[in-house]
């Protein structure tokens, strides 16, 4: 109760924050959600070598791949579709650190909230995004 009084008599010394008004400025470290970078031309890095995938200890992370033709005409593997179970997340990390390419991060989300369950499924790469040049 002296606590209480102390701050009700001092009130230039008030440490609440309203949360919805202000937001809390969060460390670099912190870890929210894995989202993958593209650039202003819409590339991405990730090559479809399913690193993160396997790295993942729950299997919140499925990628699926296509093989694509070169100009050479040999066959390439690609990236079709990376899908990220959010809900089953553990923010642990390892499939960013597996990842040689760096094509996935982690993002400073951490309001997640729904009402439907099914939107925490999400699909990380663009659509008609395609690999950056020079990326193996």
């Amino acid at each position: 109760m002296r606590r209480t009084g102390y701050y009700f008599t001092h009130r230039k010394e008030i440490i609440t924050q309203q949360y919805p008004d202000v937001k809390q400025i969060l460390p670099e470290r912190f870890r929210g959600e894995v989202i993958m970078l593209h650039d202003e031309n819409n590339e991405h890095a990730c090559t479809g070598c399913t690193a993160c995938e396997l790295a993942c200890p729950n299997g919140t992370i499925k990628i699926i791949t296509k093989f694509d033709v070169t100009p050479e005409g040999k066959k390439k593997k690609a990236l079709d579709t990376f899908i990220y179970h959010l809900e089953l997340c553990t923010m642990c990390n390892l499939c960013i650190e597996a990842c040689p390419t760096d094509a996935i991060k982690m993002a400073q989300n951490f309001e997640h909230s729904v009402y439907d369950r099914s939107q925490l499924t999400k699909k990380l790469n663009k659509p008609g995004s395609k690999i950056r040049e020079g990326v193996e």
